[in-house]
């Protein structure tokens, strides 16, 4: 078995600094997540002594070929080199992602409301879009498609209570630690799948969509320790205590071994906020 295989947390240059993504090599195929997007499958795999080249259709990339990697085993990490959308090349390297082992019997100290008065303790992401989120009647609201929204703190494991609602048609999230995406939508009556309403996006598929209409309050338990994720949406359990198996694309970066912040996502659509109360956990 190569040591090649195996999951890959990557940091790709892009020329104004760079994004986060991942990748899982398996002798069978394996999965991609690039800068936006979901996870997908990776039909092509090669290995050839110490370097892989891996290769895979274009998902929301505004590219017209597909995506190409190439990497060697460099003492124990990947040094790479691919195109950007514009055809430049560029390079990246692969640390192998780090395992995030838990005792799943955690104490948990005292909840924290991070919803305060004004945005202390909140800031804009930086990505040339305008931030609408503001303190509105108590509520924590983005009222348009801009900027998404990052707490200024660090968390490792930890339970979160969210209570939150959109507009009908609307798009949202919460990236926990920054790197893996609970995901909010208008898509009351559908059929659970990785995309909607409670899932992991793009891993984990929720049980049964629990989630209420469009303009109703709906309140989502999440507990993230290490890797292991449990949701219960609106009173019903629609993860237990599963892997999280890489991050979601648009992640802050890929260094998952790391505390990270919880960040709102405000580049689809208006959400709107009354409870955000997060428990450490303090083994």
């Amino acid at each position: 078995m190569s040591d090649l295989y195996g999951r890959w947390d990557l940091t790709i240059a892009d020329g104004s600094g760079h994004y986060a993504s991942c990748v899982e090599l398996r002798a069978d195929g394996g999965w991609f997540v690039g800068k936006v997007g979901s996870a997908r499958p990776v039909p092509m795999i090669e290995v050839v002594g110490d370097e892989v080249t891996w290769q895979l259709p274009k998902q929301y990339e505004g590219r017209s070929d597909d995506l190409r990697f190439h990497a060697r085993l460099v003492d124990g990490g990947l040094v790479g080199s691919t195109t950007l959308e514009s055809g430049a090349p560029t390079t990246f390297a692969g640390k192998r992602q780090a395992p995030l082992t838990r005792p799943w019997q955690p104490i948990f100290g005292q909840a924290h409301e991070l919803i305060g008065a004004s945005l202390a303790g909140w800031k804009g992401r930086d990505q040339g879009l305008e931030n609408h989120w503001s303190i509105k009647d108590g509520l924590l609201d983005n009222a348009t498609h801009g900027c998404d929204l990052l707490t200024e703190a660090l968390f490792d494991d930890f339970r979160l209570v969210a209570e939150y609602r959109y507009p009908e048609g609307s798009n949202s999230g919460i990236y926990l630690r920054g790197r893996y995406e609970y995901q909010i939508l208008d898509d009351y009556g559908t059929a659970p799948h990785v995309g909607g309403s409670g899932a992991i996006y793009g891993f984990i598929a929720p049980t049964q969509n629990s989630v209420r209409r469009f303009g109703e309050w709906n309140t989502a338990e999440i507990t993230l320790l290490g890797r292991q994720i449990t949701v219960v949406l609106n009173g019903v359990k629609v993860v237990d205590h599963q892997e999280i198996s890489g991050i979601t694309g648009d992640a802050i970066e890929s260094e998952e071994g790391n505390p990270g912040p919880i960040l709102l996502q405000g580049t689809h659509g208006p959400v709107q906020f009354r409870k955000l109360s997060l428990q450490p956990v303090t083994y």
